[in-house]
């Protein structure tokens, strides 16, 4: 029974999940790295922006993700929120996931109120509940008249305001912040903290990226320090947060030149060869599907050609 009840108090598991971006600069290369992937499954060099990175977390918890800029905090963000998929490896949630970051999945070009639409419709909320939350949303937003203007108007603190509001009235199971609060004033910042502790109430699952290792310790009870792509530590969120605090330390005592010198050490591990060894019957399918497609558009695009011809004829 205890086993069981384990089993279904996890929320999120993460295994093995990498994560890299093609660093070919024009669609030639693409198409070349597409048809040498799909003949021996190496690439040139890619870059890492997480790798083989593994772990749990149960319902109720609050995860800190810590780390320097590039440690891939963003990158784990938008695949527990289901923006992006992994490369490599797979991610379980149980239940629906919610993205807070400065506007992301906001629409450049359309209004607040129709991106508040918008996305709740994209969370599978019918109109009629929309119609409910709609006023709630837009009080808490506290946006006033900029509500009716487009979203390229406004600062990044409206955009965070405005994302915040949206995603906390839908009601996710896992709610992922990252670093939606620092942009920001104090007095919105501690709401949105007062909501997030309203859902910590309610058994909600949160992963909240910030760097400010203060915020971290009020707000969570777990920590993942992710280094340069790889998780450097896991566990209780104090011992986390002071081992990372104190390496910022060290690391800010270091002179500029030793700090760039560690930067580029670090980051230049990041490009490498990608190998999936455990992946090459899936990925060459997916590559061969990807060549058949290229042969089918040149085909397709031969006879629409040879069409014209004989028409002009």
């Amino acid at each position: 029974m205890n086993e069981v009840n384990a089993i279904n108090d996890i929320k999120v598991k993460v295994e093995n999940v990498t994560k890299v971006y093609e660093v070919n600069q024009n669609k030639k290369d693409k198409i070349l790295s597409v048809l040498k992937f799909w003949q021996n499954n190496d690439r040139d060099n890619v870059y890492y922006a997480l790798r083989n990175i593994s772990f749990v977390v149960n319902a109720g918890d609050s995860i800190g993700l810590v780390g320097l800029n590039g440690a891939g905090k963003s990158t784990l963000s938008n695949l527990l929120g289901e923006v992006t998929v992994p490369t490599a490896g797979s991610i379980k949630i149980n239940g629906r996931s919610s993205l807070i970051a400065i506007s992301a999945g906001l629409n450049n070009e359309l209004t607040g109120e129709e991106n508040i639409r918008m996305k709740c419709l994209m969370h599978g909320m019918s109109e009629a509940l929309i119609n409910e939350r709609y006023q709630d949303i837009i009080q808490f937003s506290e946006l006033g008249e900029f509500i009716k203007q487009p979203i390229k108007t406004y600062s990044s603190g409206m955009k965070s305001r405005l994302g915040f509001a949206i995603a906390v009235h839908t009601d996710p199971d896992v709610l992922i912040v990252d670093e939606a609060l620092s942009v920001g004033d104090d007095t919105f910042s501690n709401k949105c903290i007062e909501r997030m502790k309203q859902f910590q109430a309610e058994g909600k699952t949160i992963f909240f990226v910030s760097h400010s290792a203060e915020q971290i310790r009020k707000m969570c009870n777990k920590a993942i320090w992710l280094h340069y792509g790889e998780v450097k530590a896991a566990g209780e969120c104090q011992s986390i947060v002071k081992n990372y605090t104190d390496f910022v330390k060290d690391y800010n005592q270091k002179t500029k030149p030793e700090q760039l010198e560690y930067k580029e050490k670090m980051s230049q591990a990041q490009y490498a060869p990608y190998q999936a060894e455990k992946e090459k019957s899936s990925t060459s399918i997916s590559s061969l599907f990807y060549l058949v497609l290229l042969v089918m558009f040149f085909v397709g695009s031969l006879l629409s050609q040879l069409h014209i011809i004989n028409f002009l004829n």
